[in-house]
């Protein structure tokens, strides 16, 4: 293997990893310097200033994945569509300097019941492979919870489809934009009972919009705490996206990727059901970059 240096360019943040032959991580760097910070035409500047004395190595290459591959970033990327494993992504990188700097396509992906309303996902499909790698599977059902959850299904090493859900960014806006959020201590403690409370919530008739308001009423009537009603919330649109997915008890685990206090929900929410899971972290990033590099470099 070549010198890998990884990169992670987000939205917010910026992390890099220099990887060694085997995939370990030799050195780490990371910065508040997303995508949102960095002027127009300045991201090849800003990827030297930080990473320049890494980039120096005269056999070194660069992976990058993430945001920098959006419309708003260095250069937009074009999508590549699911079906998709390490091959098509290979084939799809888009070179900003010839066999050594390249930006990793993000995915996108249609189902029979939606031909006309493509999913997208950039940044997740190295995270995706990587936590396979580290999991010992080709085949998966994953989920990487965050602003945009995505729930995604992975057979024989290719991602099949996969579906987004706003989550995150919808319990924000409730918490912060509307009538919920008056009553509510965002600050609270995880209430793991309120949180078990609304998932049991959301399944039920009504639907999430009428769902939604029994977060003020059961404050109103004293049976939620203002401490305990943005658990419940959190449980009441975690439901929501289990709601629609066809989970069996005696598969495989389920793989979640994320940081600990997102998978720590999803994991309570899938006992729930009875369903087994497995926990990644950001190793899976670096794991997967480096697994998309061997997989078009090795001989």
């Amino acid at each position: 293997m070549r010198p890998l240096i990884a990169i992670d360019w987000g939205t917010s943040s910026l992390r890099g990893a220099r990887l060694g032959d085997a995939g370990q991580v030799l050195d780490s760097r990371e910065f508040p310097r997303g995508i949102l910070t960095v002027p127009p035409g300045q991201f090849e500047a800003v990827l030297h200033e930080l990473f320049g004395d890494w980039l120096q190595a005269p056999d070194a290459l660069c992976l990058i994945s993430g945001m920098a591959g959006s419309r708003q970033g260095w250069q937009e990327a074009p999508y590549c569509p699911c079906p998709a494993g390490f091959a098509e992504l290979a084939q799809h990188l888009l070179w900003l300097q010839p066999a050594r700097i390249a930006l990793v396509p993000g995915l996108s992906c249609t189902t029979s019941d939606t031909p006309h309303t493509p999913d997208v996902m950039r940044g997740e499909e190295v995270q995706i492979f990587g936590a396979l790698q580290r999991a010992g599977r080709d085949s998966a059902t994953l989920v990487l919870p965050g602003t945009h959850s995505k729930w995604v299904q992975v057979q024989a090493g290719r991602v099949r489809r996969f579906q987004t859900f706003m989550t995150g960014e919808v319990f924000a806006l409730m918490g912060q934009h509307s009538i919920l959020g008056k009553t509510m201590d965002l600050a609270g403690p995880f209430d793991e009972a309120a949180f078990v409370q609304g998932l049991h919530q959301a399944p039920q008739p009504g639907g999430v919009l009428h769902h939604l308001f029994s977060v003020r009423t059961l404050g109103l009537f004293d049976r939620l705490s203002a401490a305990a009603q943005p658990s419940y919330l959190s449980g009441l649109l975690i439901g929501e996206e289990l709601r629609h997915q066809d989970l069996k008890t005696n598969a495989d685990p389920v793989i979640l990727i994320g940081n600990h206090t997102l998978t720590q929900r999803y994991t309570l929410a899938l006992q729930q059901l009875n369903i087994a899971s497995q926990s990644h972290g950001a190793e899976a990033t670096w794991a997967g970059l480096f697994a998309l590099a061997a997989s078009f470099l090795s001989p």
